[in-house]
């Protein structure tokens, strides 16, 4: 290739790469939602669980490559291999699409503690033992039978939300996660695209030592959600697949599939990971230190 077909080549990519940005400002984007009240469960043993209603709306889920992931993606392999070991963004963060929220939901303001986890579970599978820290070690099936064990407390005994019927609790849908995490804002994190702020909110590989953290120490969203980047990986309730193209309302994500969706990153991963479009899967019998979740409130609807 001539010199000049390079040049041409690589312009052409800088064009491209500004239209995807300028079109990631189109006036057609949305972004709505906000939160209402907060609640309180008691679940016994004066351990508490506090929940954030997160009110309807619309945002922009997913990511577009950036100038420097289209230049890179067009370079030799030998190039390419080491660069993309570190890149801005990933194919199956895209394609960037609107979502539509339609119904009130409450999201726990921090991960699931392994208090909380004992206090409705019976044991602790973390590996960093304390009451305030995330559990850990726990698959999508521990996961998913704690919300079906905290419902079935709740219906029986009532453990503090007021609501009647009794609630369900449940993982969220990897669309309710994004949704939350951002909190309003379209930038790489909760707080906007700088990097630099990260340790204020997170816990990664850079400042966490290598271990988890107790929940709520470092800077909630704008919604009152901590830990939403770092700490541990979240499961959420949706097969891991492609995104869609177009507008979704209320997506769930694949019917089917092998792995199930993690979300926000973890105290042993770079800060790169721990971005609010960043997905991570495994398969929903996986458990690990840096696997923990986040449980999600609703009114029955019954």
């Amino acid at each position: 290739m001539s010199n000049r077909r390079r040049i041409t080549a690589v312009a052409l990519i800088a064009l491209i790469a500004i239209g995807v940005m300028v079109w990631g400002l189109w006036p057609g984007e949305i972004w709505t939602g906000g939160v209402g009240g907060r609640m309180k469960l008691d679940l016994g043993g004066e351990v508490t669980m506090e929940f954030v209603e997160i009110l309807p709306g619309e945002f922009m889920m997913g990511t577009d490559p950036t100038l420097r992931d289209i230049f890179w993606g067009g370079m030799p392999a030998a190039i390419q291999g080491y660069r993309r070991s570190l890149p801005d963004t990933y194919e199956w963060e895209r394609p960037r699409h609107r979502v539509r929220i339609t119904k009130p939901f409450w999201m726990g303001v921090t991960e699931v503690t392994q208090a909380q986890y004992e206090a409705v579970m019976g044991k602790n599978p973390s590996s960093f033992k304390g009451a305030d820290n995330p559990v850990e070690n726990v698959n999508w099936d521990n996961a998913v039978e704690f919300c079906r064990r905290l419902t079935e407390k709740d219906a029986n005994s009532g453990v503090g939300a007021g609501l009647k019927p009794a609630p369900i609790f449940r993982l969220p849908t990897e669309a309710e996660w994004d949704y939350a995490c951002r909190a309003g804002n379209p930038g790489e994190w909760c707080f906007g695209d700088n990097e630099a702020m990260l340790g204020s909110y997170a816990w990664c590989n850079a400042n966490s030592g290598l271990a988890t953290h107790p929940v709520g120490l470092k800077m909630p969203n704008a919604w009152g959600l901590y830990d939403m980047h770092g700490n541990v990986w979240e499961w959420c309730s949706d097969w891991f697949g492609d995104y869609p193209s177009g507008f979704v309302t209320d997506p769930t994500g694949p019917s089917s599939g092998s792995s199930r969706v993690l979300r926000g990153g973890s105290w042993n991963h770079n800060p790169r990971y721990a971005r609010s479009s960043s997905r991570n899967r495994f398969t929903p019998t996986a458990a690990d230190a840096n696997y923990g979740f986040r449980v999600c409130m609703l009114a029955r609807t019954e």
